[in-house]
């Protein structure tokens, strides 16, 4: 078959590499540093950093930037976050974390770090899909697959606390479904590294969102953090993201949050001095397996030392009851 370029040139998709691109001559004069980035698209915007997707000029490819906002400038502390946050998630080099390409200022002296730009959804996103019922969804997360997910997240989890990391925000919206089954776990402004000094700790306004972090973000996402990381205790150990794992795997049994309440008050009171739901109580409607709301509960422990003490503790569980209950596939 003759070689036809035009009909090969309409047929590739936005993917595909193209040697137009690839082997474009990079300038004697070249750009470096935020100059190299262009077709910024504002992804995400919170209280502290914005995201954006934008074009590396120099490889040809689609990243993330995310930048400090500019009234946030001169703020030690939010520049001592947010350089740890990318030094954390650069030196972890893990399967289940996003990779980053560059930290730097820019023109403006604003700094900012590059990282993959993953396509996906988070978990949040698929938990409302779910709960409204939405069929592709449905079809496409299965229990099966969530557990998956969940058992990839204890996997990145149990490797970070190996290095010394404690991630102290896992949630459903920091877990970030890809492509080809992958699984990443993000954000980690929040991070605590073992034996380091602990950046200063901001009041807490309790009158604010619950679903917000408050100014600081020193103490989580109030709806997700464990009980000692709403008491303030000194000493903080890898036992709170387990707390953290059983909060996203009561949503997945669920689809329902754990905790309610129309302040922050509210929601630490509630955490604190009230007994916690079992996934059974809060949706009876649904047929929720007993091993895995007994392997939630254990992970919601108030007392810390009844939950799960290591995450491999909780993984090995996770496994066992996936091994036991996987779908039979033809083939295997």
């Amino acid at each position: 078959m003759a070689h036809n370029p035009d009909i090969e040139s309409s047929s590739l998709g936005t993917g595909f590499f193209r040697l137009s691109e690839t082997d474009k001559t990079l300038a004697l004069h070249w750009k470096s540093g935020s100059l190299k980035y262009r077709d910024f698209a504002l992804l995400r915007e919170g209280g502290i950093a914005k995201l954006y997707s934008c074009f590396d000029d120099n490889l040809g490819r689609q990243v993330v930037y995310k930048t400090l906002h500019e009234h946030l400038a001169e703020d030690e502390i939010e520049i001592q976050r947010f350089l740890r946050e990318a030094r954390i998630t650069a030196n972890i080099a893990h399967p289940g974390t996003i990779p980053v390409y560059e930290l730097g200022r820019d023109r403006n002296g604003l700094l900012f770090f590059t990282m993959k730009h993953v396509r996906g959804r988070d978990l949040k996103e698929i938990i409302q899909m779910l709960q409204a019922q939405d069929p592709r969804t449905e079809k496409a997360f299965p229990l099966h697959i969530l557990i998956d997910i969940l058992i990839q997240v204890c996997q990145t989890i149990a490797h970070t606390h190996s290095r010394g990391v404690i991630h102290r925000d896992l949630k459903p919206a920091n877990i970030l479904t890809g492509e080809f089954g992958a699984t990443y776990v993000i954000d980690w402004g929040l991070a605590k590294v073992w034996g380091e000094p602990e950046l200063k700790k901001p009041e807490m306004n309790r009158q604010k969102n619950p679903e917000l972090t408050p100014a600081g973000r020193h103490y989580g996402t109030p709806l997700y953090m464990a009980p000692e990381l709403a008491r303030g205790d000194a000493h903080i150990d890898a036992r709170a993201d387990i707390f953290g794992l059983g909060n996203i795997l009561f949503e997945i049994l669920t689809h329902r949050q754990l905790l309610y309440g129309q302040s922050i008050t509210e929601i630490i009171d509630e955490l604190l001095h009230k007994p916690l739901p079992s996934p059974r109580d809060t949706a009876p409607e649904k047929d929720i397996p007993c091993k895995l709301e007994k392997i939630c509960m254990k992970a919601l422990e108030k007392n810390r030392r009844n939950r799960y003490q290591t995450v491999e503790g909780m993984m090995e569980d996770l496994l066992h009851y996936s091994k036991e209950t996987k779908p039979f596939i033809r083939g295997e």
